[in-house]
This record gives C-alpha cells, sequence and structure tokens, in this order.
C-alpha cells in the first residue's frame, strides 16, 4: 500500500517538475524566477540572525556547484556538522545552535539540492554524488574524527555518509531521520506537506506545520516566512522518494556511536524505526522526547539539546 501512495507520487511529482522547468525563466536547479530567488534569500538571512551567536558564511566549490556553509564556534573546539531538514536550510538550527556551538566548532551545510545558498550547476544528485559531495567539504576543512547531526533527510544522509568505508565520522545523532530504517509511518498524514509544495499557500502551510510540530506556536515567525518561501517558490523534486530504508547489512556496518531520537507524535517514524535501531546499530542509543512531533528540535529544544550534548561529551 505504502509503495502505491510513493509511486503516484513519484508520477505527480515528476510532472509538476517537468512543469515548472518548462516555465522557467532562468537556468537555476532550484528557483524559477531570480525575483523569487532574491526574495527568498532575504528571508534566509533574516532567518540566519535569529542564531545569534556569531558566525561566518563561506562558500566552497565543489564538483556539482558551490556548497554554502555557515561556521560558528570555538576554532578549537571539536568540530560538528550539522545537516538540515528538508526544505529547512541552516537557519533551522536556531533553537539549538548556541548550545551545540558551545565547545563545538559548527559546520552547517546548506544541501545542494534545496532552497537555501548552495547552487547546484549539475544534474541531480545520486547517492554516490550525495557522498562525493559531502566529502569534498569534508576535505576542504580537513575534518577528521567529526561528530555529525542529521535531521529528518539529514538524518538519510548522514546515515549514508556513515555507511560508507572509509569515513572521517566519529559520534552520529539522528533526530527523526526519514525513510532511515522504515517507511513513513503514517504516510496519509503527510499528503499535506506534498499538497503544499504542489500547490503552496499560506493554508497549506499552516496545516503541514500542524502536523509536523506539537508546537507550531514555538516556531520563530521570522523562520516561518522563509520555511514557507521554500516551498512557495522552489522547484518540486522528487528527491526525496528515492531515499529507500537501509539494509540491515548497510546498518550493521556501522559501528559509530548513534543517537537516534524521535518524537512521541513523529509522523515519520515509531516505536518500529528505534527498535530496527536497537537490532542493528552496535552502538545506538534511542529515545522517544514526549510532546514532539517531527520537528522535535523546535518542539522540544532544551530537552532535545540536553539530550544531544550529554551524548557528545
Amino acid at each position: 500500500m505504502i509503495l502505491k501512495i510513493y509511486s503516484r507520487l513519484a508520477i505527480v511529482l515528476f510532472l509538476v517538475t517537468s512543469c515548472a522547468s518548462k516555465k522557467a525563466k532562468f537556468d537555476d536547479y532550484v528557483f524559477k524566477t531570480k525575483a523569487e530567488e532574491a526574495k527568498y534569500q532575504t528571508a534566509y538571512d533574516k532567518a540566519l540572525k535569529l542564531w545569534n551567536i556569531p558566525y561566518t558564511e563561506e562558500d566552497v566549490k565543489t564538483s556539482f556547484g558551490t556548497a554554502h556553509i555557515v561556521i560558528a564556534g570555538p576554532r578549537n573546539g571539536k568540530s560538528l556538522v550539522l545537516l538540515h531538514g528538508m526544505d529547512a536550510s541552516s537557519t533551522m538550527w536556531y533553537p539549538n545552535i548556541k548550545v551545540l556551538a558551545k565547545n563545538h566548532r559548527i559546520y552547517a551545510i546548506d544541501f545542494i539540492m534545496e532552497p537555501n545558498k548552495s547552487h547546484l550547476t549539475a544534474k541531480s544528485l545520486s547517492s554516490d554524488d550525495i557522498v562525493v559531495f559531502y566529502n569534498e567539504i569534508f576535505d576542504h576543512y580537513k575534518l577528521k574524527k567529526f561528530d555529525l547531526i542529521g535531521a529528518s533527510r539529514g538524518g538519510w544522509i548522514a546515515t549514508l555518509l556513515a555507511t560508507q568505508k572509509p569515513n572521517s565520522i566519529d559520534k552520529i545523532v539522528l533526530l527523526s531521520p526519514a525513510q532511515t530504517f522504515k517507511f513513513l509511518d503514517k504516510p496519509r498524514k503527510t499528503t499535506s506537506a506534498l499538497m503544499l509544495k504542489l500547490f503552496p499557500s499560506e493554508k497549506k502551510f499552516s496545516k503541514t506545520v500542524s502536523t509536523f510540530s506539537t508546537h507550531p506556536e514555538n516556531i520563530s515567525r521570522i523562520y516561518k516566512r522563509q520555511f514557507y518561501l521554500a516551498n512557495k517558490y522552489a522547484k518540486s523534486n522528487s528527491s526525496m522518494l528515492k531515499m529507500m530504508p537501509f539494509s540491515d547489512k548497510e546498518l550493521e556496518s556501522i559501528q559509530n556511536p548513534v543517537l537516534v531520537l524521535i518524537g512521541d507524535k513523529d509522523v515519520i517514524n515509531s516505536e518500529e524505526s528505534l527498535e530496527r535501531a536497537k537490532k542493528h546499530l552496535s552502538k545506538s542509543e534511542t529515545r522517544i522526547i514526549k510532546d514532539a512531533g517531527h520537528f522535535l528540535t523546535i518542539d522540544q529544544p532544551k530537552i532535545v539539546n540536553e539530550a544531544v550534548i550529554s551524548f557528545l561529551d
């Protein structure tokens, strides 16, 4: 049943993406017009100020285009790479960054196939390409024995990177990782996100946020604006549908310490996800965060921050 739903969604997204590409007024993988991109970038800059700590922004050339990285924290701190959720961009870490950057050197990377400040100049990336993309950034900064946090799609990418041998990753935190241990737990409820992507409106956006968050009132108005524009202006793409849960063998190949957190009201994961993590990740810790949805870093930032820092330290 779930596979049938995915097949239908893939067809719809393919058709919409094709139409969007034909109407594009300039050559950009994500945005349809320069004006829409500029409006989004302005919203991104405003949201990034929510970090409320010193940071720098850098662009790194890769084989696939320019990667945008936000850097913060002490230079002598242990390196900590942050991989954001789908369409959320690196600004999403604003409820967590002050705690994370206290003793770590932060490298928050904008995923190159989504609306943010990275710019893809190649074709859509395959899983192998994604690995190359991130490793080129890791090599650029000479990152060794670094910790890695991935949220939602970023959690899937973090897991993908950890399955590669050799790698330079130390500890891993997966925050409600999408499509990592199982398919979507409640696919019917997540259709609001698809409808928002296909037919964006403020009403659909509010419904989607309420589906993924138990405390949408906690989300900054400034960040909400950026997140909405990401869905309104960015071209639809079906890359999420290509993300498949990892096999038992792939998960068992990961020997890193891994912390997996999910919300008790999560529409992406359930206790089954944690059971599979405990069974196949040899050094795993798992926890369900109460009164939290898929956006658990926003729903329960204090609890999540304490759990993450306790694990990393």
